[in-house]
């Protein structure tokens, strides 16, 4: 029976890093943002490149939800999906997501917002999607009983072995060596809209760097990162540690 994961997280984190770590176990299939299509077909919000993501997506929210609740279409064990709350603006949300195994992404929201506004002329609180990120990690708490897994993503760059070892033993997976090296450039499983985003994801081979300097981080964003905060610190309550 395969086993699904939805990991949930705003924009501008290691997310398309952690789908490269996962899209390295030969065991394990990803998918990326898929319902990103659905998201701006309803909306109509100019994105980089929304008619080429359009075109090339299922655009039904209920078709998506679907898919994602069946099996990959390589019949791996695990399947490792990357959702961005800020997407879900549709008739499907996390309680659609049947018999997935959820956990949560985090990063300082100052440092998202910076790094966001580098690629959009426009920031907004919704494109964060701290707030609805904060709603889902409480509904998914409530159906299990206890916090879901949540991880911050300068907690993996400053120890990425123990810190995935960490992740998976809580996703109730093994632990996989070949989650910590992957080969430059992109990927067919990569969204359509890879050649904007992720230029630095396409040059790297593993986790590089480090998230814990001094923030630059434009005045006039910094009170919408003040209303961020609080939703990133009520989550952060609850990350993984060593």
């Amino acid at each position: 029976m395969t086993i699904r994961i939805a990991m949930w997280s705003g924009p501008r984190n290691i997310s398309t890093a952690m789908m490269r770590s996962f899209g390295s176990r030969p065991d394990c299939a990803v998918s990326d943002e898929p319902f990103y299509g659905a998201y701006l077909n309803d909306t109509g919000f100019d994105h980089p490149m929304a008619e080429a993501i359009i075109a090339d997506m299922d655009c039904d929210w209920m078709s998506v939800a679907r898919t994602l609740n069946g099996d990959p279409a390589d019949g791996r064990a695990i399947w490792y999906q990357k959702h961005m709350p800020s997407e879900m603006v549709g008739s499907v949300g996390i309680h659609d997501l049947n018999n997935h195994r959820h956990a949560f992404l985090i990063r300082d929201p100052g440092r998202m917002i910076a790094s966001y506004a580098k690629k959009m002329e426009v920031v907004s609180f919704e494109d964060m999607g701290l707030e609805r990120l904060n709603l889902y990690f409480q509904m998914e708490a409530d159906r299990l009983g206890h916090a879901p897994p949540v991880v911050e993503g300068a907690d993996i760059l400053d120890a990425p072995g123990p810190m995935l070892e960490r992740l998976c033993n809580a996703l109730d997976i093994p632990w996989d060596p070949n989650m910590m090296k992957w080969e430059p450039g992109p990927r067919d499983t990569d969204g359509v809209w890879a050649s904007h985003w992720y230029g630095r994801v396409e040059e790297s081979t593993g986790f590089e760097g480090n998230d814990r300097g001094a923030i630059d981080l434009p005045d006039e964003y910094r009170a919408l990162a003040d209303r961020c905060r609080p939703h990133y610190e009520a989550l952060k309550a609850h990350r993984l540690t060593l």
